[in-house]
């Protein structure tokens, strides 16, 4: 194992969006395993914190791999179009509009019933947006107009907790 190997290189997976999460997970317990500080208890106290430094690599690593907004933007990144989400938060005109109806139909909403219907529409443009980003990514390798898209995922992501949010104020 090397730590300067990217992610994808470490899990030994195709550097692509599109990812077997059974095969990430085998493949974390298995690399968990090999750099499990306990193996390496016998060789003194230097030889276990290295072992921990590749635990935490490892973990980070899996981490960002299975998630699907977290891959895209590493792919994004790897390939020179960094996120900058904190710098850099335009938004097409349609999609700020969708936000702002969001918004609007989250303030109104009264009941777990209004609240569940906008949690749909939310979930099917992150679902639309996650495909979307698998195309740019693995089919067109269009990775500035996919870091477009991770920004527009982190959107909904946070909007979605907006929703959890009121749902619990409403004690739903």
């Amino acid at each position: 194992m090397n730590l300067q190997s990217d992610d994808f290189e470490l899990f030994g997976v195709p550097q692509r969006f599109a990812q077997d999460r059974a095969a990430l997970d085998a493949r974390w317990k298995e690399l968990q395993r090999e750099a499990h500080p306990d193996k390496f208890a016998a060789q003194g106290a230097a030889a276990q914190r290295v072992a921990m430094q590749w635990s935490v690599r490892i973990n980070e690593a899996y981490q960002r791999l299975k998630d699907p907004m977290r891959r895209a933007a590493y792919l994004c990144e790897l390939h020179g179009a960094p996120i900058q989400a904190e710098d850099n938060t335009a938004m097409p005109a349609a999609f700020l509009m969708q936000q702002m109806e969001w918004r609007e139909s989250l303030e109104e909403a009264q009941s777990a019933a209004e609240l569940d219907a906008l949690d749909d529409g939310v979930q099917q443009a992150q679902s639309e947006a996650l495909a979307l980003c698998g195309q740019l990514i693995d089919q067109q390798r269009d990775y500035a107009a996919a870091a477009k898209q991770v920004r527009a995922l982190m959107f909904i992501a946070r909007f979605a907790d907006d929703i959890e949010r009121r749902r619990d104020q409403l004690g739903q």
